[in-house]
């Protein structure tokens, strides 16, 4: 829905170890690596310099949604950006069965790997494809540090040199009419007014630094890594839009205070929530549910630098007659409302308020005051809560389906 206002579209992190659902007049997509823009024919999509640049994967997608009848997405990559590679998926599966049932539940799309090469300086840059030589030495150092690993540790396959020049040559072709120096594009777009889009992938929680540590991803998921995984100067983000769902999910394991513990109430959310069930947009897997975790999310909103809230899949509860809200935690005997480490979180207990809910279909209403009265309570209770003001409430699947709100925390009151 912002997408399509921009004159830019830049994702700046993580990989297509995550989808978007979007649903718009050309049908349904589940976008991993692609920003959000493709469906706009005047913006142009940029793959940022902090992205795990799974060529294969995003030359699969352009054309999977040129398939569907989506005209051709101006697409750029930056040069800077560095690539997973075939092997780092294979690490990713290798560790995951290695670590059996201490796994990170890990979506084996190379994530992990792909950042620990790139911080430990052996990763493959765009760039580096249009060097010969230089790619030829680094395939050499690359395979004989890793096939240590797959010798010794895993007791898999080696890689083999040959086989890995190939491949980069392959992928040197497909991304040669795409990549450029993308920080300088965006750079002069910025002093010339234009209007540009950061999209982020996961979730506050996710983060390396500030998030359930070790079950996170591995790049920043906060709006701050913008400014770096795009390549801008960190003062010319001037709006923070953060989505928050009118309830909680999770793929994957790590603790989860609000998550429904009951399986048939849980499955009942699931399988109302979202546009056709909430199952991760990558893995298909059924994602773990909970009410709304108001302890969390203020939390993840004050880190995230918020100005606007995205409420969305408000419509999903309107089958419920109470709704149970997640207002502190209890730890030790006391009441917590600050969001505490992870070794804290995992034997905090939720505090629970319910509310009444409005029991009917609410998909279709544009003015926040033709809500249903206990509707209206709901969102005006959460954002007390929150202390951030919800300016957005998305009452059903499609990108038309928003109500927009003069939030009083917006206004200063």
């Amino acid at each position: 829905m912002l997408a399509e206002q921009m004159d830019f579209v830049v994702r700046f992190q993580g990989g297509a170890n995550a989808g978007h659902t979007i649903v718009n007049q050309y049908g349904k997509f589940a976008l991993h690596t692609l920003p959000s823009g493709v469906f706009s024919e005047k913006t142009t999509n940029v793959i940022g310099n902090g992205v795990a640049l799974n060529i294969p994967v995003l030359f699969k997608e352009i054309q999977s949604i040129v398939e569907q009848g989506v005209p051709a997405p101006r697409i750029l990559v930056s040069d800077r950006c560095q690539m997973v590679m075939p092997y780092h998926i294979l690490f990713d599966e290798y560790e995951e069965e290695r670590l059996g049932k201490k796994s990170f539940g890990s979506t084996k799309s190379g994530i992990a790997p792909f950042y620990s090469d790139k911080y430990a300086k052996i990763g493959f840059q765009v760039s580096e494809l249009f060097d010969a030589e230089l790619l030829r030495e680094k395939v050499h150092m690359v395979c004989e540090k890793k096939n240590v690993l797959l010798e010794h540790l895993y007791h898999k396959p080696l890689l083999q040199e040959d086989e890995l020049l190939k491949t980069l040559e392959e992928y040197r072709d497909m991304v040669a009419p795409y990549q450029c120096d993308t920080s300088k594009l965006l750079y002069d777009a910025i002093r010339e007014g234009k209007d540009i889009l950061l999209e982020g992938q996961l979730g506050s929680l996710k983060d390396p630094d500030h998030g359930i540590y070790p079950m996170v991803t591995s790049s920043s998921t906060l709006a701050g890594y913008g400014a770096i995984g795009a390549g801008i100067p960190p003062y010319e983000i001037k709006k923070i839009t953060t989505v928050c769902k009118a309830y909680s999910s999770a793929v994957g394991a790590g603790a989860f205070v609000s998550e429904i513990l009951d399986e048939t109430e849980a499955e009942e959310l699931r399988k109302r929530g979202g546009d056709g069930g909430e199952y991760g947009a990558t893995t298909g897997r059924p994602r773990r549910m909970g009410w709304f975790d108001c302890v969390a999310s203020r939390y993840g909103l004050r880190l995230q630098g918020t100005t606007d809230v995205a409420f969305t899949v408000l419509d999903v509860l309107g089958y419920l007659d109470e709704i149970p809200v997640c207002v502190a935690y209890e730890y030790e005997g006391k009441q917590i409302s600050d969001f505490p480490v992870t070794h804290v979180l995992e034997k905090a207990k939720p505090v629970l308020k319910t509310l009444p809910g409005w029991k009917t279909d609410i998909r279709g209403i544009r003015k926040f005051e033709d809500l249903p009265e206990n509707c209206r309570n709901y969102i005006e209770f959460i954002e007390e809560q929150l202390g951030f003001p919800i300016t957005m409430v998305s009452n059903g699947p499609s990108r038309e389906d928003i109500i927009y709100r003069d939030s009083p925390l917006k206004a200063g009151k």
